[in-house]
């Protein structure tokens, strides 16, 4: 079977970008399952009930997110009666949400979602190793499919985890930085894995803000209010196929695309 699996949704250049290129992509490459890393899609800092909806209408099943879900103070809330809609698995017991997702296939066969947040240079929430491993332990006696999620700034604490978990899940997907790495590989022990999947928004901005204000920041280190950037999209994604009968992935596909 297979998984595409969209880079971190910015913006409504992002939402436009996807809207308009996934139906073609998910004819061209027949995917099974499609997956969104959305908490940038709401003017880049969130997600909204209303743009929640306008992601699932367009074809992607589930949506990840990351350190910014809870920007838009209004979906705290609603983040809870969201089942399609992830947050990172090990923040602290009793915070709402869900931080993995039991898929059903077309065929009735179960694939695994699961979101993790990375600490160093992140917010100092529960260890993503262990938190891993041991839901993990829980999911494998329902799917042989596992795909993770795995939201966080540094590259080695991303590279580390992947050979952690290999052989015990089918995918690390790396998302945050919004910078697409050339490093697609399938691990010794069957997990397809990529430190970074990249950004699905601006093309010409500073990693989807406008470019002006991030250089007037560096500039003159004074604050300020970062907007999305608009004009081209660009569409950051992979492919991922695997075995159903093992959970382990056979290959790993790097997609860009410019729109229009």
């Amino acid at each position: 079977m297979k998984v595409l699996f969209i880079g971190d949704i910015v913006g409504k250049v992002g939402r436009i970008t996807t809207k308009a290129l996934l139906p073609t992509i998910v004819n061209r490459y027949k995917t099974d399952l499609v997956i969104a890393n959305g908490e940038n899609a709401a003017g880049g800092f969130g997600l909204t009930d209303k743009i929640v909806s306008e992601i699932l209408s367009c074809g992607v099943h589930i949506i990840t997110t990351g350190n910014h879900v809870w920007d838009k103070k209004e979906f705290i809330a609603q983040i809870a009666k969201e089942d399609k809609v992830l947050r990172p698995l090990n923040y602290p017991p009793g915070v709402p949400g869900y931080g993995s997702f039991l898929y059903t296939l077309h065929n009735g066969e179960k694939i695994a979602v699961m979101n993790i947040s990375g600490r160093v240079f992140m917010s100092n929430i529960d260890c993503p190793f262990r938190t891993c491993k041991e839901e993990v332990e829980k999911l494998s006696n329902l799917a042989k499919m596992i795909i993770i999620d795995f939201h966080a700034e540094a590259t080695s604490e991303k590279i580390a985890f992947g050979y952690f978990m290999d052989g015990k899940v089918s995918a690390i997907v790396g998302t945050h930085t919004h910078v697409q790495t050339a490093d697609e590989k399938i691990l010794p022990g069957g997990t397809a894995y990529i430190t970074d999947v990249g950004m699905t928004g601006p093309y010409n901005s500073v990693i989807g803000i406008e470019k002006e204000q991030v250089i007037q920041r560096f500039l003159t280190n004074i604050p300020v209010r970062f907007e999305t950037a608009k004009g081209e999209g660009i569409f950051s994604a992979i492919v991922i196929e695997i075995d159903e009968k093992t959970g382990k992935s056979t290959a790993i596909q790097r997609l860009q695309l410019k729109y229009p």
